[in-house]
Parts: structure tokens; sequence; C-alpha cells
């Protein structure tokens, strides 16, 4: 009864308040007709007194200052006078808009809300901006809206509505650091993507392609929504005059990337994780196929090693096998000074590769300070890989010019005895076999790792290369081409990383035989008992040593 009884009263209060509202407005329109005016308007609720001061001395003092509308609306005034607008005005441009170029007198203001007033926002620009406004009426959202679609983009969807500022400011909703939210508010909704029939994954494919992932990281001259599709003269790509027509996209495309053939245009430029077609899907089945079931191997050969041993231990036997090293040379000084270098350039090629992938990520703060000016991840990712090349040339002048490493390396030479050494030692780390196989020193785990590296090195080299020489590839083939490489490069990576975590760093650190390390990449010579492949005496003889 109480909240009854108050809503009562607020009511029968406000009926009043209008009343007498009402009343005072009639005062003033025995002389004024602006009253007349205000009917249908933003104002119309609004009483005179409520902006007009002095009202009620008659006759009307001279001189007194007009209302203020920043008096009722301090956000928007505040907003106007920081933007360019707002600051053309300050410095004297009397021709510069104001409240009412836009909305209207205050008598005879707009509501802004109202559909009339959207619909003829361009037309509002255009009395300035007269050839923006032309250009804007024959794109895609001015036909839209032309037709009465009113959730197609206006200029103030764009560019804002109080606080407009300038394209160069970096705070500007259409400065290249900002267009991929400022179209993302249309092309990122899915309720809107729906009704006008507009792919949804605009943005997330975006954000997956190079220029999203640059420009995701801080750069500031890669190609946004506006690089591509233009600026207020957009057009969809089944134009002719359309930016991103597939005729024009070589042309488009050269603004960036001089020499783009015609063959730039043979494919699309939103796809999903890389690139689309047969050949991406392919290759996104091979490696989403390869990639567990090597890795899954190597922690299932791995773990059972490991806990054999650590049960070994338990039952009263020595945890490590290893005896003082004998002056067997595993690794020779050239080899070592190649290993050094490798790593080396192995772990910062890792390390810059995947925060070109993921920039936000904690781990790849240090190389985002510089990012603006120094592009420190795509140079040092480049310099990693120069100094990798350098070191697979190291590599294969030793095979060519020197005979003693030479004779090394040809032990690494697959053998059809491997394939049943790598299975019947996976069955007994598994224990599902009694006695281990007995191996030679550079067994399938030396040689597996060995031609991953060959290989892995060949891919990385080439498909990089083709990342890194963009201009060229794009001169002499179809896009699809680089977008398989991306996608081949990122997928070799994330393979060769999970490889040398589970198994190299295993046989050299976490192996209880040589833990905490394997010294054959320090000293040449490594702390694991070494027994001949005909040496079958102990049926827990253990694996080679991965040091070289």
């Amino acid at each position: 009864m109480k909240s009854l009884f108050r809503l009562v009263l607020v009511s029968l209060a406000a009926l009043f308040a209008a009343a007498a509202q009402n009343q005072a407005n009639e005062v003033c329109a025995g002389c004024h007709d602006k009253g007349q005016k205000m009917a249908g308007t933003a104002h119309a609720a609004l009483a005179c007194s409520q902006c007009h001061q002095k009202h009620e001395d008659y006759p009307h003092p001279a001189n007194i200052a007009k209302p203020v509308c920043g008096s009722c609306h301090e956000k928007a005034s505040s907003d106007y006078k920081q933007g360019v607008h707002g600051q053309a005005v300050a410095k004297g441009n009397a021709g510069a808009p104001e409240c009412s170029t836009c909305h209207g007198s205050a008598h005879e203001v707009q509501n802004p809300q109202a559909a009339a007033f959207r619909k003829s926002i361009p037309d509002t620009c255009g009395m300035c901006h007269s050839d923006i406004s032309d250009q804007y009426k024959g794109s895609i959202h001015g036909k839209a809206v032309s037709r009465g679609e009113l959730n197609a983009a206006v200029c103030t969807d764009c560019h804002g509505e109080h606080l407009i500022l300038d394209k160069k400011n970096s705070s500007s909703p259409v400065a290249s650091r900002n267009q991929r939210e400022t179209c993302g508010q249309c092309h990122g909704n899915v309720i809107l993507a729906r009704r006008f029939g507009m792919p949804a994954d605009r943005l997330t494919t975006f954000d997956a392609s190079f220029h999203g992932l640059a420009a995701k990281g801080g750069a500031q001259t890669v190609a946004g929504c506006a690089s591509c599709h233009g600026i207020h003269n957009i057009l969809p790509s089944s134009d002719p005059k359309s930016a991103v027509n597939p005729k024009n996209l070589p042309k488009t495309c050269g603004q960036c990337h001089p020499g783009a053939g015609t063959r730039f245009a043979l494919g699309p430029i939103h796809v999903v994780d890389g690139g689309s077609g047969p050949a991406m899907e392919w290759v996104r089945s091979f490696y989403l196929f390869t990639i567990p079931f090597t890795i899954g191997f190597m922690l299932l050969h791995n773990l059972g090693d490991w806990i054999r041993k650590v049960v070994r231990y338990y039952r009263g036997g020595p945890m490590s096998r290893a005896v003082t090293p004998s002056g067997e040379i595993r690794m020779y000084p050239f080899e070592r000074l190649s290993h050094a270098l490798l790593a080396s350039s192995f772990i910062v090629l890792a390390w810059t590769g995947i925060a070109l992938k993921y920039p936000d990520q904690w781990w790849a703060s240090p190389l985002m300070l510089g990012e603006s000016t120094l592009h420190l991840r795509r140079n040092v990712h480049r310099i990693a890989a120069v100094v990798m090349m350098i070191v697979s040339l190291m590599h294969l002048y030793s095979l060519i010019f020197m005979k003693r490493l030479r004779a090394h390396w040809l032990e690494m030479l697959p053998k059809f005895q491997d394939l049943p050494d790598a299975v019947n030692g996976l069955l007994y780390n598994l224990g599902l076999k009694d006695k281990k196989p007995a191996l030679p020193h550079h067994s399938y785990v030396e040689k597996a790792e060995y031609w991953a590296v060959v290989w892995g090195t060949i891919v990385m080299v080439i498909t990089g290369g083709m990342l890194w020489l963009n201009n060229w590839t794009l001169q002499f083939l179809p896009k699809w081409v680089i977008d398989l490489a991306t996608s081949v490069h990122w997928y070799e990576a994330v393979l060769a990383s999970l490889a040398i975590l589970v198994w190299h760093f295993y046989s050299v650190m976490f192996d209880p035989d040589v833990y905490p390390l394997d010294t054959a990449w320090l000293t040449g010579k490594s702390p694991r008992r070494r027994e001949s492949h005909g040496d079958s005496k102990h049926e827990d003889a253990e694996a080679p040593s991965h040091g070289d």
C-alpha cells in the first residue's frame, strides 16, 4: 500500500509540474511563436525558463546572453571543444560548424534518435564536405542508407559524433590503428552480418592474417581495412570499380607490394587459418595428424624409458649407468660450434616466431618495446634465420671437405634395422617386451632427430624465404602459394619445437642416465655408457646420447 501511495503522489506531482510548465510556456507564447516551433522537437518537453534567463522581467532586459547548449549537454560540449570543429571555432574560423549547424536551431532541434535525422547525416556533413559526401552516397553504405537501411554506417559511426578528431590523431576512430575496431562495430556484429548477408568472420580472419598480426603488434604502416577497401568510396568486391575486385587487386596491393603481378588476385584475402582450398586442407590435415602422432610416440617412448629407470633405481640399482668418460669423442670441436649456433638460433627463432603470432602475451613484451621503430620481432627472427642457414652451410661444408666428420656423420644414414629397433624400443619401454633391442651408438633415436633437423631446416628456409621475399613471391606466384607457405611454416615450427622439448631435451637433460646434463655438446664426451650393437648380455642396455 505504501508503494502504491508513493507512486500516486509522484504521478500527481509530475502532472502538476507539467501543468505549471505548460501554463508558463503559454504566457511566453502570448508574444513569442517559438513555442509552436518546438512542438515535436527534441526540446518539446522543456520549459522556456530552463534556458532563458530573467524571462520573468518585463520588458526583457537587453543584451541577455543566449542559452548555452553546454549548460545541459556537458559531455557533448566537452567532446565538441576537443574535436576538429570546436578547435577550428576556437581559432576564429567563422565557417566551422557549431551545434545549430548540425542539429538545427534550439527551438527546432531534431531528435538525433529519429530515423529522419540519421538518414540526413550524410547531407548534413556534405554541406562542408561535398566531395566526400558524393563518394559516400555512391558507396555500398550510402546506397544502403538511401534505401532506408538505417543500420548501415553513416559518417558519425566511423568519425564520431561530437569528438571528431583528425585522422592523423592516434585516438581517432578512423586512425589506422583503430580501423579494425571501428569497422568491427558492424562487421564483427553477428546480428548485422546475418541481416545483411555479410560474412561473419571478417575480423577473425583479418586478425589471423599477416596484416592483422602486424597491426596487433603495433605496426603503424601495415595495411588496415581502409587500405584495401577504400575510405568513403567502399564498394562490394563484385563491383568492377571496387578496390578489392579481383581485377583491381594487383593495383590495390601494389601500393604496398610493388611489382605484385596479376596472379596476386588468384585467391581469397579473408581466409581462415591462413588460407583455403584443396592444397591448404591437405596441409592442415597432414599436420593435424602428424604432430599428435609424432609427439605422442615420443612421449610414450620417453615416459616408458624414464619409468623403467626410476623403478630400477628404487629396486636398488644405480640411477645412472654412467662411467668415467672414455676417450671416445661424441662431438668434435667443429660440431660443438655448429651445435651452439644451431641451438641459439633455434631458441631465438621459436621465441620470436611465437611472438609474431601472439604479440599480446607477456613473454613477447620485451620484443614489443621497440616494435614501432626497430621492428624487433621481425628483424631478430630474420637474423636468427640467417644464423641457422649459416650453420646448414657449415654442416654441408664438413660433409664435403672434412673426411673425419664425414665419416662420423655417415653413421646417421638410415638403415632398414632402424624401423624394427624403434618399434621394439617402444614396446620395451611400455613394458610389452622383456628384452630391449641392442642398439648401435647412433640408433634410431639420433637418426630420427638428425633427419628431422635436416628436413625441418629445408622446409623452414623455403617457406620462410617466400614470406621474407613476399613481394617477389607475389610477383610470380598466386597468393594461395604464400598462404600455403605461411601455414606450413607455422605447423612445421610447432612440430619442431615440440620435438625438441619432448625428444631432445629428455635425452640430453631429463634422462636419468645423464641428468642433469649430457656434456657431449660442451666437452665432446658423454657420460653415458656405450655398448656395441652386438653386446646383448644386459637386457636393459641403454640407448646412446643425442648429443650429436
